[in-house]
Order: structure tokens, then sequence, then C-alpha cells
């Protein structure tokens, strides 16, 4: 797979992309990933179900979308195989997803993405976008399915898989993020649930409360506006009284240089 002349070789999301191209050449049993043959920003993806756990022999194809800014923001996951974790064909809520940009770390990459992914499978939706919670039954029946689940531009998506490789060591700064890291439930209806709660409990002494409050609020604004009427009144009265104290001067001083100039004239 070559992308020379097509990208820029000095972004650094390209730079990037083609050395995490590189390091997940090979295919492990875990997961697999690889860029379109013509979109580098547009990778198709393979996980192998958990073990122990009702996605157990299961595999789960999809899409990861990276944003020109890579790896300074996060790329966007698709799931395209049903397995009753997570909607299909629409993009899934993670804090390693685009929909937290917030959480992500650029020092993350491809590889820390697929292991997150499969460590939140087994975990419970929780309203989280994009989530399901489909019954142990259900999804042990849809990753038996799996098996068959074909890519229309991958193909048969278990045999993406390598069955013979050795499997690559968790790193102890993705060891961190997978104990640190949680989904994000957007929108989540638990929180018009709480608001309700709330709102259901106020006591009556505390509305009583809000209304006395509310009521003297009133009182003082219908108290102020007056005052404040009376003291414009004041400030205006005061104002007329220093006009005629000034003008009244003035008269009397013409006056009195009236009578000094006849005076001094006779």
């Amino acid at each position: 797979m070559s992308f020379e002349g097509k990208y820029n070789a000095k972004s650094p999301a390209v730079k990037r992309l083609m050395r995490e191209a590189q390091e997940l050449h090979e295919a492990t049993e875990e997961y697999y990933a690889s860029p379109l043959e013509d979109n580098l920003f547009e990778w198709h993806f393979t996980v192998q179900g958990p073990p122990s756990t009702d996605f157990e022999g299961g595999v789960y194809h999809g899409r990861i979308l990276l944003p020109p800014e890579y790896p300074m923001k996060p790329p966007n996951i698709i799931l395209l195989t049903p397995n009753g974790r997570f909607e299909t064909n629409k993009k899934i809520c993670l804090s390693i997803s685009g929909h937290h940009p917030e959480t992500w770390q650029p020092s993350w990459s491809i590889r820390t993405a697929l292991l997150a992914l499969i460590a939140f499978m087994p975990t419970p939706g929780s309203g989280t976008i994009g989530a399901l919670d489909y019954s142990t039954e259900e999804r042990q029946k849809l990753a038996k399915k799996s098996l068959n689940w074909q890519c229309d531009t991958c193909g048969k998506i278990v045999n993406l898989l390598s069955k013979n490789s050795i499997k690559k060591p968790i790193t102890e700064e993705e060891q961190t993020m997978l104990k640190t890291i949680a989904l994000k439930a957007d929108d989540s209806p638990t929180s018009d649930v709480l608001f309700t709660d709330k709102t259901t409990n106020v006591t009556e002494s505390e509305i009583l409360h809000r209304t006395n409050v509310e009521t003297m609020t009133e009182e003082n604004a219908d108290y102020q506006q007056p005052e404040i009427i009376l003291n414009r009144i004041e400030t205006m009265s005061s104002s007329n009284d220093l006009f005629w104290s000034i003008l009244i001067a003035s008269l009397v001083s013409a006056i009195i240089l009236l009578i000094l100039r006849r005076l001094f004239l006779v």
C-alpha cells in the first residue's frame, strides 16, 4: 500500500498515520487495522471478542474515521458488525472517540483505541450514545453469526485476524489508560431522572421560603421605587434653589454697583 505523492509528507497527521500503518501492518489474534487503499484517513478494523464474556468467539468489524488534526484530535469509531453492545453504522461514544476530545491524549493511537474498544465491550451501556444492552443469549447468538459476516471492502472478516502471531504486550501507558479511561454517557436519561426527583422532593417549607423571598424582593423593589423618585425631586429642588440664589445675588451686586457709580459721578 503506497500513498506516495497523494498526501503532504510534511503533515504531522500523515506522518503519524503512515507510521501507525506500518506498525499495524501485521494482524494479531486480537485485532487488525489498515487504512483504505484510497484514503489514509479512513481505516477498517477487526477485533476479537474478549474471552470469558458474552462476546467470546465473536469477530467484530468497523471503521475508524480520523480528523486532519490527528493525533491532536481523536478519531471516530463505527461498528459495522451486529454485536449487541454498540449500535451499528453509528459513531459510538467513548472517552477515546470524537465525542470527547477533552479526554483524548495525542500519545494514544489506533492500537490504543482498539484495545480500549475490546475492553469496553463487556461493560454496561448505561445510556451512552450508540450503546446497546442486549441479553447474554442475544449477544452469544450474534457472536456466532459474526463469523460469517463479510465487509464489502475487506471480505470475510474472520480471515483478517492472525492465528499464529505472537501477542504484542501492552505497554505501561496503555495499561494505565485501560484502567482509568471510562465511557462517557452523553444525553444520559439518568440526568433527567435526577432532575425530576430533585424537583418533586422539594419540601413545603422550601416552597414557602422561596415564596417569601420572592415576595420580599418584590416589596423591596416597590419600596425603593418611590424613594428613588423622591430623591430625584429633592435633587431637582436643590438645583432650583441654587439657581435662584445665584440670580438674586447677581441682581443685588448689580444694584450696588449702580449706586456706587452714581455716588462717585456726583
